[in-house]
């Protein structure tokens, strides 16, 4: 391993605990448990985490709607800080660890036969706050998917081979996604079926999207950013396309449309 990769779960969290323990199987790993929430950096060793070159929270997953779900998605709050992290502020993210995690999570869900389980990207959302590269996988929704021994077995052996095997492709094309709901069907896709890999994603929720949001994600993705992708579908009302459009135009930021992404 090239990096030096650190898992953070609440002894709190079932689902956190289950995956960590799973992983712990394997050597050459290392963790970090903490007694209360991930989400708050005040519960975390700084100088452990600051040891590391990359960090995983592994996590559960709250949803209404109560889906069997398997997600990732980069932590930070592009508006107000509800779940821990501070406001307009978001953390550093790989796209492409990211995506290389999302193929492999795909592929061992459909490997072991847990396709009852829904595997998304989450918009970037909910803190702690940290000066590391990190992301979230998550196990949702309810108390018996967190309990569920074989999800999270499915989600630390997809952890072990993404770390083991991770290595910077240069050929892939690196964005950032704005628009969409919550759990970003358009860019399910593309990070799934194109060459193109993607950090950070704004809401449509968080309307007026502002300069300040769209150079941070920007500023926060690990890799040079090729173009930004907008879910053009998932952005209304035209005013805001426009205003989106023209901050762009301004920065000299290239663009695309969801729809105009070769799959």
């Amino acid at each position: 391993m090239s990096q030096k990769y650190l898992l953070v779960a609440s002894k709190q969290d079932p689902a956190g605990i289950n995956i960590t323990t799973q992983l712990s199987q394997y050597p050459g790993f290392y963790f970090h448990l903490v007694e209360d929430s991930i989400l708050e950096a005040s519960n975390l060793s700084l100088d452990r985490i600051n040891q590391f070159d990359f960090i995983i929270f592994a996590s559960r997953h709250e949803s209404e709607k109560k889906e069997k779900t398997i997600s990732i998605h980069a932590p930070g709050n592009f508006k107000d800080a509800i779940y821990g992290g501070e406001a307009g502020k978001i953390c550093k993210s790989s796209a492409l660890f990211n995506k290389h995690l999302f193929e492999i999570l795909n592929k061992k869900i459909q490997e072991h036969d847990l396709k009852n389980y829904k595997l998304t990207l989450e918009v970037t959302h909910h803190g702690p706050l940290i000066d590391k590269p990190c992301l979230f996988v998550e196990i949702g929704s309810t108390e018996t998917e967190w309990k569920d021994k074989r999800a999270s077995f499915i989600v630390a052996r997809a952890l072990q081979e993404a770390i083991e095997t991770f290595k910077p492709n240069p050929y892939r094309e690196i964005a950032i996604g704005i628009g969409g709901p919550h759990y970003c069907p358009a860019f399910n896709k593309i990070q799934l079926e194109s060459n193109v890999a993607l950090s950070h994603i704004i809401p449509s929720y968080v309307q007026p999207i502002t300069e300040e949001m769209i150079k941070e994600a920007i500023a926060k993705t690990s890799e040079e950013l090729d173009f930004v992708i907008l879910d053009w579908k998932g952005l209304s009302p035209a005013d805001e396309k426009n205003k989106i459009i023209n901050i762009l135009n301004k920065n000299h930021i290239y663009y695309k449309k969801a729809s105009e992404i070769k799959k």
